[in-house]
Formats: C-alpha cells, structure tokens, sequence
C-alpha cells in the first residue's frame, strides 16, 4: 500500500509563501461542495487561491494527498459527545444525526471516503470518542468495535443512498414534488398485479421526500440500536 500524507513528514513551505494548508482546504472543500470530485483540479483551486498550481505542492504532493486532508476534515465536523452528557442511547442518537448531516453538506464524501482508509488526527478523535461512547454502555471490548461500525456502516449506506437519490432529482431539473410525484405514478403502473406492493406506493405518494428519507433514516436507527441494546453485557 502507497504511503499517506498522514505518515509523511510535512514539508516546510518557502519564507516567500502566504498560503497555509488551511487555505487549501477551505477552497478545495467549497470547489467540491459546489462541482463534486470531478470538478476539483490542482490548477482549479490554484487559480481561485490566486496562486500558481506548483505553489500547491509545497502543501500537498497530489490531489489524492488533498482528497485525505478533505475526509478528514468532514469527520472533524462530526458531534460525538461524551456517554456523562446524553448517555450511550441519545450520545448514538446524536453522532449518527450529525454524520448525515455532514454527509448531506458534503455529498461528494461517498464517492471518495471508501476508497482510502481514514488515518487523519481528526478521523482518529472521531473514532476515540465513539468508542468512549459505546464503552459506558457496557458492551464488551470486541462488541465495542463492533457496534461502532454497525452504526457507522449503517448511516454511511442509508445517507450514500440518499446522496445518490437528491442527485437524481437534481439532474431531472425538475422540483422535488414534481420528481416524486412522476416517480410514483411510473410505479403504480408497473406494480399492476403486484397488489402489496400498489398499497406500500399509494402509502408513500402523499408524503415528500424530505420527510420520507428522514423517516426511513430515523426508522432504520432505532431498530439498530433496539437491537444493539439487547448485546450489552448486563
């Protein structure tokens, strides 16, 4: 496996340098908001830096090198607080919120953030706090590993997917209320014959989107966590 920026030495930039790493990221974390991975480039961020593209590289050797310091900022976002504060049920409650927030603020971070392992100082406190967390409740050691990523695995996937839904909609350039409405009646005609499935798409038609993904989020949690509840070591 290729070294990372986070077991590198950290360069020294020039006296003549005014940039900071700091800078970069910023700028680069706005690029890939609005334009998405593809839309990140070296020369890209230079040019909205009014710094030359070689100028960059006195803080990061290659875009992917930008791309782990980008990561690591986002899970630098992320709320975990301490199990003496809002104990181990609404402590969960309140990381797995924030992390899809962060994901929806940021949602090129699925494209990327399985690609790499994250090894940042930030990724590495979020990763220290939520095993705190799940420590006082009790599980065992081996159950603490494993409950975190449950959890973990658990908003990752349900927040990619609904990544990738808002982006549908967005491509459609139509409204929301518009998009789902077509998407529903496209799926009550095919569903002619399919009498179960008729009822679950008439259920869902009245409600929007918004609501019917955090729904389905909220739903999902705490039927993971009723069941993480029943593993903790009495």
């Amino acid at each position: 496996m290729k070294d990372s920026i986070w077991t590198r030495e950290r360069k020294a930039a020039p006296a003549r340098e005014t940039l900071s790493r700091e800078q970069i990221v910023k700028t680069a974390m706005t690029i890939l908001d609005e334009e998405g991975v593809a839309g990140l480039s070296m020369r890209k961020l230079g040019t909205r830096l009014a710094a030359g593209a070689t100028s960059l590289y006195w803080y990061v050797d290659t875009k992917d090198d930008l791309i782990d310091l980008l990561i690591d900022e986002v899970w630098g976002e992320i709320d975990v607080p301490g199990p003496e504060l809002a104990g181990w049920r609404s402590g969960t409650l309140l990381f797995a919120h924030s992390l899809r927030s962060a994901v929806l603020r940021h949602p090129w971070l699925p494209e990327v953030m399985y690609t790499r392992p994250s090894m940042g100082p930030k990724a590495m406190d979020l990763g220290s706090r939520g095993l705190v967390l799940f420590g006082a409740a009790g599980f065992s050691e081996r159950d603490i590993d494993l409950a975190v990523s449950s959890v973990m695995s658990y908003v990752l996937g349900t927040v990619s997917a609904e990544v990738a839904t808002r982006e549908m909609v967005r491509k459609s350039g139509q409204t929301e209320q518009t998009w789902v409405s077509e998407m529903m009646q496209q799926a009550q005609a095919v569903a002619d014959g399919y009498p179960e499935m008729q009822r679950s798409v008439r259920r869902r038609t009245s409600i929007e989107l918004d609501a019917s993904l955090t729904e389905n989020f909220v739903y999902g949690l705490d039927a993971l966590l009723d069941g993480l509840e029943t593993r903790v070591k009495k």
